[in-house]
């Protein structure tokens, strides 16, 4: 009987369970394995097809149409259709320079085809022209007849006043923008090099956590942990951690011989790496318990000299935890001569910390009166879900068994952790040039900032503006239907290129969304491809062909008139996942049945 319908290619969850079971009773350890390799696929489909995106700043059908802008607008956002407006306030009084914003958007899907192609963002000025705003669309997926993605610009904005920023989308011939940045993301996975005007970041080509920094100022202090750590590689970002019952051992997420599960996004405004699972036993898997689950987010920002890390750790399974570290930096020699620190009254400090704050830390840090070098924790967030409030402690010590400076949080109020509670936080890493005169007050207020974010809502395009004539446009050349080589006859000729792997499917490469992006230069046709997994790594065989392959890329797009060169570049950053089918390629592959 021949396969007709999605759940006939593949096999569901309960089935795989049922398997798995069926193998466990049996002792075939073996095939229990390979099951759980294949549970974890389905798991992973699953969560591409059916994870909330969450909330939306506004509805999908709420947005304007660019032919009804102003006439100096819609000429300088020809080429685009659609736009959303969004209102940013402050609300506490804070001139506003460049911070991270980013907003959940969502549009008919039959509005866009690629919003990571499509997004722009635009700033409205007082005196009615638009700013084009360096944005960066990440996390695209679709729902039903919805497209969703994460849009992410830096934006600025006076005390006490609102900005409004425009978000276009609609265009087909959008390409891949691309912005200058001084933002730099080396490596491949989670062995990332990041870094930006202020600081180098390295991670741990072993588990991904933060390896070393190195602070771009004058000879660039590096800060590491040195030693043998305690087996693994030693970090200077060493949470998160617990103690089990009865002190018996320590399972940390450092002891990963690699990230269980991990997300990686690259852009020039801001790289993010998430990393996620149970922490090991120093014997890992003689123990191995699932009780504590621990995502942990970094995020790197252009331009800005620090840095996001928000940890969230969900008790999955009630048990006793005499020791519990959500947050816990070691530096080795002897960079920093000051200890800093801020109570819950936003006031930083330096010196020891007064023995009644000791479990109210909203700040501990490090500086040097000499160099002026610093690095300091900001603590944006600290809060449990299905315990009593946590512990905000984490006093630093200027010396830590002479290794060098340590601080270590704590925040455990009991050691019975019920099932279901759940600890978040969200942090700040600075490394800013410290003086005793100015540095207080200028971290005081970073923190007052991020505590308090310009808050996004939905809003409208502002009616009676003078809408003033402004020079350039949204467009780069051939986004704006003057490309020298029509871009739709180039989508239409990559219909013809089909994967003959999935023999009867009929599938081209254009609605499996392999194809990222094109451009073109003259005669000159650029395509960004992807592949499906990298189970297949060989882009060759979609542009030159190969097993079959009787109509390859490069020479159908050369039958295309006025192409006389192409170059496809391969990419695994996103990576390809079924959010970027086609409706045409869903019905295809039977995932709408």
């Amino acid at each position: 009987m021949s396969e007709s319908t999605y759940w006939e290619r593949t096999d569901s969850f309960e089935t795989k369970m049922r398997l798995l079971q069926a193998a466990w009773r049996k002792k075939d350890f073996r095939l229990a394995r390979a099951l759980t390799h294949s549970l974890r696929s389905t798991a992973m489909q699953a969560q591409v097809e059916e994870e909330s995106p969450g909330v939306p700043v506004m509805p999908a059908a709420q947005c304007e149409e660019v032919a009804a802008l102003p006439p100096a607008w819609r000429a300088w956002a020809a080429g685009w259709k659609y736009c959303k407006a969004l209102h940013l306030d402050d609300t506490v009084g804070l001139e506003r320079p460049p911070e991270p914003v980013e907003v959940l958007m969502n549009c008919p899907a039959d509005q866009a085809a690629s919003l990571a192609r499509e997004v722009r963002v635009a700033r409205i000025t007082g005196d009615g022209r638009l700013i084009e705003v360096p944005c960066q669309t990440h996390g695209e997926l679709r729902r039903g007849k919805e497209r969703f993605a994460k849009v992410l610009f830096m934006a600025e904005a006076p005390a006490h006043e609102r900005q409004t920023c425009l978000i276009f989308y609609g265009n087909p011939d959008a390409e891949l923008p691309a912005y200058p940045s001084d933002l730099e993301t080396h490596g491949e996975g989670f062995a990332l090099d990041i870094e930006n005007d202020f600081f180098k970041a390295s991670l741990s080509h072993q588990m991904g956590q933060l390896e070393r920094l190195t602070i771009k100022r004058e000879h660039g202090l590096e800060l590491f942990a040195g030693g043998e750590g305690h087996g693994e590689p030693p970090g200077i970002d060493w949470a998160h951690d617990y103690v089990a019952a009865g002190r018996f051992q320590k399972l940390r997420v450092t002891l990963w011989d690699t990230c269980p599960d991990y997300e990686v996004v690259r852009g020039p405004l801001c790289t993010i790496v998430r990393r996620w699972g149970f922490p090991h036993s120093p014997v890992h898997p003689v123990f191995s318990p699932s009780r504590l689950h621990v995502d942990v987010e970094y995020r790197f920002y252009a331009g800005l000299p620090w840095f996001h890390k928000s940890g969230r750790m969900q008790v999955i399974k009630a048990f006793e935890a005499p020791a519990l570290r959500d947050d816990e930096w070691v530096f080795s020699g002897q960079s920093f001569t000051e200890m800093l620190w801020m109570g819950a009254d936003g006031k930083l400090r330096t010196g020891p910390v007064d023995p009644q704050q000791r479990e109210n830390l909203w700040a501990v840090g490090f500086a040097n009166k000499d160099s002026k070098d610093s690095f300091v924790a900001l603590y944006l967030e600290h809060r449990a879900e299905g315990m009593p409030e946590l512990k905000h402690s984490g006093a630093p010590q200027m010396f830590y068994r002479w290794h060098g400076h340590v601080w270590s949080r704590y925040p455990l109020p009991v050691k019975d952790v019920p099932e279901g509670a759940v600890l978040h936080q969200k942090n700040a890493y600075v490394a800013l040039p410290y003086t005793e005169a100015e540095s207080p007050a200028q971290l005081e207020e970073l923190r007052h900032r991020l505590v308090n974010p310009l808050a996004v809502s939905a809003g409208d395009v502002p009616k009676g503006m003078a809408a003033l004539k402004q020079p350039g446009r949204l467009a780069r050349p051939g986004e704006a239907g003057d490309s020298p080589i029509p871009k739709q006859a180039l989508w239409d000729a990559l219909k013809d290129c089909k994967d003959e792997q999935l023999y009867s499917a009929d599938i081209s490469v254009v609605d499996l969304g392999l194809v990222h992006d094109i451009r073109v230069t003259g005669d000159t046709v650029h395509v960004v491809m992807a592949m499906p997994h990298r189970g297949r790594p060989r882009l060759g065989y979609f542009t030159h062909g190969s097993g079959g392959n009787s109509k390859p890329v490069e020479p159908r797009l050369l039958k295309v008139p006025g192409v006389k060169k192409v170059v496809v570049e391969q990419t695994w950053e996103p990576g390809w996942s079924s959010n970027r089918l086609t409706d045409e390629g869903r019905r295809k592959l039977g995932l709408d049945t």
